[in-house]
């Protein structure tokens, strides 16, 4: 089979690489730091951002799944050497390039998001994210790459921690039936785009010639408040229904002094504060992958959280 490239090695690099694995194909894992080899994948230690090592590390690719990014109060700074170092990798390789967006480059929308919106965002991130898909489109036209994007919303399910705003701020205290917190009005349609389902996205757009040239949303379940999903996964788990309080505002102010991240969620929170739905029908009228059923994706959630946490105490 041919090989493929992961960069990056977060929930959906992950997810993907261990797809490819099961699909057959020879993976190689690129990130900063580099990892111990695991069953199928051979993890390379290579800066992103450094164009010529990243040449070398992609040779022979048949395609490279852009996953990687940098810490997300660094995104201003340190997303246009990526994407650059990314774009002159394939075009040297002539792999397929298969990037993981977003939806912040749309900025504020009223109604549902489509692909066929235009990238208007005003922030220093959604700016930026939107600029990347720019810079490898234009390559793409000017047929030096081969390139596609694949946009999902806000990640939820197995892997993800720290990053998801129903993952490690949710999940243990969901567990300890405690109340949990969310950000923006939790009774607000959002949608949460299952990890599995991205990566089974990302896959099968890289094998799609008619998939390149353009972003295709990823599967995604009806949107849900955080209150609903909550509430589902307090069902799964067995466990006292729990309170879901939301953040205030001033909250967010003071987090911000201490901590990097939630001072950057500013630029975000219209995403909170009001629906924000996502429409993937444009992916599923041309490709076969469908969400996966919400019940399983609650349930494998709840189940990863639970042997996770039972591990962390030594259980």
């Amino acid at each position: 089979m041919s090989i493929h490239v992961v960069m990056g090695y977060g929930p959906a690099g992950a997810a993907t690489a261990q797809l490819l694995v099961e699909k057959g194909h020879t993976v190689k894992v690129v990130t900063r730091t580099g990892r111990s080899p695991e069953d199928g994948i051979e993890h390379v230690a290579c800066d992103a951002a450094d164009a010529e090592g990243l040449k070398e590390a992609v040779r022979g690719a048949e395609a490279i799944h852009q996953c990687a990014a940098p810490p997300y109060q660094r995104w201003g700074r340190d997303w246009p050497g990526l994407v650059a170092s990314v774009c002159a990798a394939a075009e040297d390789s002539g792999a397929v390039l298969v990037m993981l967006g977003n939806l912040y480059g749309y900025g504020p929308v009223e109604g549902p998001l489509t692909e066929d919106l235009p990238l208007a965002a005003t922030g220093v991130k959604g700016r930026v994210r939107a600029a990347g898909w720019e810079q490898a489109k234009k390559l793409h036209d000017a047929g030096r790459i081969r390139a596609v994007e694949v946009r999902a919303s806000d990640f939820f399910g197995p892997g993800v921690t720290d990053g998801g705003h129903l993952a490690g701020r949710v999940l243990p205290r969901l567990l300890a039936a405690k109340a949990v917190s969310a950000l923006g009005d939790p009774d607000a349609e959002h949608s949460w785009s299952y990890v599995p389902d991205v990566a089974r996205a990302m896959v099968e757009v890289a094998g799609e010639e008619r998939a390149l040239g353009r972003a295709w949303h990823v599967p995604t379940s009806t949107a849900r408040s955080a209150r609903e999903m909550v509430e589902r996964l307090t069902g799964h788990a067995g466990t006292e229904p729990v309170e879901v309080r939301k953040v205030p505002p001033f909250a967010l102010v003071i987090g911000g002094l201490f901590s990097p991240v939630l001072r950057e969620l500013k630029e975000v929170r219209h995403q909170f504060d009001r629906g924000f739905v996502m429409d993937a029908s444009a992916y599923e009228a041309e490709f076969t992958v469908r969400p996966t059923p919400i019940d399983e994706q609650i349930g494998a959630t709840v189940d990863w959280w639970r042997g996770r946490l039972e591990r962390a105490a030594g259980k």
